[in-house]
């Protein structure tokens, strides 16, 4: 996952210590699908989403994470919820360890979603049920019950 200059500076006085950091979570549906994306650093299913710039809106952050990771774009509906805790404690390859804190929002797709290829290596559409068959990022299932 490419580092911000923001989480760079941080990371030159802390080295891979633990850094708790807000982030935003794209909950995009198509009925009753849920768009997840296989993320490169770890193979695992998850949601789109990534941390908050400094003097960045959340709501500004999921619009712009989603446009970096797909290049679609999206309306933002609402908040499903707030999450952190120790099932959003990550531990990367490169050392780092990360808590983040994330603003879940519901979304609707606009166009065409492709993966980067960076951060995303595969998108697909699955349904609750499927969801539960699928290597993921087990945090996930508690937001997806939230949704309505």
């Amino acid at each position: 996952m490419p580092r911000s200059d923001y989480v760079a500076s941080i990371r030159a006085r802390i080295g891979n210590d633990l850094l708790q950091l807000p982030s935003v979570t794209a909950v995009i549906r198509d009925g009753d699908r849920f768009l997840l994306a296989r993320h490169a650093h770890s193979g695992l299913w998850s949601l789109i989403g990534g941390a908050v710039e400094p003097g960045e809106e959340p709501w500004d952050a999921v619009v712009r994470e989603v446009a970096e990771e797909t290049g679609a774009e999206i309306d933002v509906l609402g908040i499903v919820g707030a999450y952190g805790g120790p099932s959003l404690v990550f531990h990367y390859p490169n050392g780092d360890r990360v808590a983040y804190v994330t603003t879940a929002y519901e979304c609707r797709l606009r166009g065409v979603a492709t993966p980067d290829m960076e951060e995303l290596l595969e998108l697909g559409w699955f349904t609750r049920s499927q969801i539960g068959a699928l290597p993921r990022r087990e945090w996930i299932d508690r937001l997806i019950a939230d949704c309505a």
